[in-house]
């Protein structure tokens, strides 16, 4: 009896072949994940969660490979490197600075961006329809959405009418917001001084800049070394008794005043959805970059009481979220 028909007897009888009549497992995807923050248990939970849903169970259809930077932005194209010789078969890249060391690494393996800060005016992609190349994913909230923080501080706190930005500049994409967050503050009557922010040396000078001008509040855009050092901003807010606007829900958690930003579960969910039709055979030239469509705003009561500030209702009414 040869291979094949003894195959057929085993069926014949109910039993099941064995060994190389067996049909080979499925191979596991390769998620490769990298980020230039230190581990954040919380967006990366989401992102698992999000493909759970899909179907994908880590340890049994999906494995994640994770590179984390750790602050120092000079490690990115190492570790995008790695990930490349590991051959995953995808790369998740969080924020413009990974996305790009991600894009420079190779040109086949799929890349999905979240976050992406202004990737079309970046260069990242294309365009937002049809991004082109090995590209596509999630964006931040645009420049457009500038005014409308800078109204929900002044909501909040009614009178401001000197802020003081927090920011890293030259974070690729960041002075077309800048720009616009500029715009609106004249049309608001509002002055604005903008910080530099890039290392914990200027975040230190920074603090000792705005504890002498005394602004009337804090704007802050969490990049780099902000969200590294985010519990020092929050902590020396809270000491110096001064409100502060965040484009990040997590500073807010976290203890910060009021954030205004996009719903980054809703975001995560729609990341994964892009990396479900990817890994089932879509080309990410062909899949169209989504922005964001719903955002929340979030106020800490907790932090306002301390801050001796009380929030009008009218914003109140308006959150999406309010922490007591």
């Amino acid at each position: 009896m040869d291979r094949r028909d003894a195959g057929v007897a085993l069926v014949a009888l109910g039993i099941a072949p064995l060994a190389s009549w067996a049909q080979p497992a499925r191979k596991a995807h390769r998620i490769g994940i990298l980020s230039q923050a230190i581990p954040l248990p919380e967006r990366f939970a989401l992102l698992s969660a999000a493909l759970r849903e899909l179907g994908y169970e880590e340890g049994r259809n999906i494995a994640f490979d994770y590179r984390f930077a750790e602050g120092r932005e000079d490690r990115l194209p190492g570790l995008a490197a790695d990930l490349v010789a590991k051959k995953v078969d995808l790369i998740v890249a969080f924020l413009n600075p990974e996305i790009l060391a991600a894009k420079r690494a190779t040109s086949t393996i799929p890349i999905v961006m979240v976050y992406a800060m202004a990737p079309v005016e970046t260069g990242l992609v294309a365009s937002l329809a049809r991004p082109g190349g090995n590209l596509t994913g999630t964006t931040l909230q645009g420049p457009e959405t500038a005014g409308k923080i800078l109204e929900v501080l002044r909501d909040a706190v009614p009178g401001v009418a000197r802020i003081t930005i927090l920011g890293e500049p030259e974070f690729p994409g960041m002075k077309l917001y800048i720009r616009a967050t500029e715009r609106a503050a004249e049309a608001m009557g509002i002055r604005l001084t903008l910080l530099p922010v890039r290392t914990l040396e200027e975040v230190e000078t920074a603090f000792t800049v705005i504890a002498r001008t005394r602004p009337d509040a804090l704007y802050v855009v969490p990049t780099g070394a902000i969200v590294l050092h985010r519990a020092r901003v929050i902590e020396f807010a809270a000491r110096q008794r001064l409100p502060a606007v965040y484009t990040a829900k997590l500073l807010v958690i976290e203890g910060g005043l009021i954030s205004y930003s996009q719903d980054q579960a809703a975001l995560v969910r729609r990341t994964a959805a892009i990396i479900d039709r990817i890994l089932k055979g879509a080309k990410p030239a062909e899949l169209p970059v989504e922005q964001p469509t719903k955002f929340d705003l979030v106020v800490n009561l907790k932090t306002a009481k301390a801050l001796g500030i009380s929030i009008p209702k009218s914003v109140l009414v308006r959150a999406d979220e309010v922490i007591q």
